[in-house]
């Protein structure tokens, strides 16, 4: 099979539809990361999606539809608070989970009766899904465990001549997943950390609750179970006050004959950066610090060894989906914050 990358265009939406309806798998830009799409009615088609990324079979996924599809088919009992923040954040990063009418394929939800809804704003994905018509399940577009992807150049080399199509639609500006959100309840709660924060969703609808996962629990939704998002080169992680061994075994690694890299915020990369060591900076805002840190720890599998991380001391905000993805790429698990 081979991969074809095309911007969206009449002739290459019309390619994605006839994919979609033939139980194909298409990958297609959102603002958050590329996704990996199959139409969500279809078993066939989902368990394509788990085939090629290699995915837990317990692993839900999400199903992604247009801004003016009509959900009360798929999923019931939407709360009021759902509505407000549907007007507030949607299209949108943010996943919200509702009781499921049990429409979509079983293996979407993994057995859950559940399932995740999301409204992305990006224009290519919008298109792709108003010519689809289809709720679209869609996990993001990489091997499981691998760093996700954030340019269609990213996905191109995880799944050449895998996948008949990506639809490219540039880099991504969000950089990591969507917020997911727990809508089945009294109060919303939040499963997975991302752009929109709980902060944001309790200033709308005056609560919001972040659920911490126990040990061995069963996924509730993306995101939640597994290490994630890790670089194919070696990789190693300190905190602020263990700089000397980060340069430590920096320059062990140098000695060997490696090529150490350091991915550390502004104010420590421009230090790093002043000593003449290889550096990634890694943003100033956690908004940068989102946008940059997939791109980044995918560029260090091209050009480096070792790949050092220095833990940012910014907190607050985008940061608790920032440092959620980070330390499980460098496969430490959550910290506290």
């Amino acid at each position: 099979m081979k991969t074809e990358l095309l911007i969206s265009s009449r002739a290459s939406l019309e390619k994605a539809r006839e994919y979609i309806l033939s139980d194909n798998v298409v990958a297609f830009h959102t603002e958050t990361v590329y996704g990996l799409g199959a139409n969500a009615f279809s078993d066939r088609a989902v368990q394509k999606i788990f085939a090629l990324k290699g995915r837990p079979a317990d692993n839900p996924l999400i199903a992604h539809v247009h801004r003016d599809f009509d959900i009360s088919s798929l999923v019931d009992k939407v709360p009021q608070y759902a509505a407000v923040l549907k007007n507030a954040f949607l299209p949108g990063p943010l996943t919200m989970v509702f009781p499921s009418t049990g429409k979509v394929s079983r293996y979407v939800s993994c057995g859950l009766n559940t399932l995740a809804i999301r409204v992305p704003s990006s224009q290519t994905a919008q298109e792709f899904l108003k010519k689809v018509d289809l709720p679209i399940a869609a996990p993001s577009a990489n091997r499981s465990k691998h760093v996700s992807p954030v340019t269609a150049q990213h996905v191109y080399r995880d799944f050449t001549d895998e996948i008949p199509l990506i639809l490219d639609g540039g880099a991504c500006e969000g950089g990591i997943e969507s917020t997911v959100l727990d809508c089945t309840g009294a109060v919303p709660q939040i499963l997975r950390e991302g752009l929109v924060t709980c902060e944001m969703i309790a200033s709308v609808v005056g609560s919001c609750k972040v659920y911490k996962s126990k040990p061995n629990e069963r996924p509730k939704s993306p995101g939640m179970a597994y290490k994630h998002y890790a670089p194919s080169c070696k990789t190693a992680y300190f905190t602020i006050d263990e700089l000397e061994s980060a340069l430590k075994i920096y320059s062990e690694e140098a000695e060997r004959g490696g090529v150490p890299y350091l991915i550390a915020e502004r104010k420590i990369a421009d230090e790093f950066s002043q000593k003449g060591l290889n550096v990634f900076d890694f943003g100033l805002t956690g908004e940068e610090m989102a946008q940059n840190l997939y791109a980044l720890l995918r560029q260090a599998e091209t050009v480096s060894t070792l790949l050092i991380c220095v833990e940012p001391t910014l907190r607050g905000g985008v940061m608790a989906g920032v440092m959620n993805r980070l330390t499980r790429a460098f496969g430490i698990g959550e910290k506290t914050e």
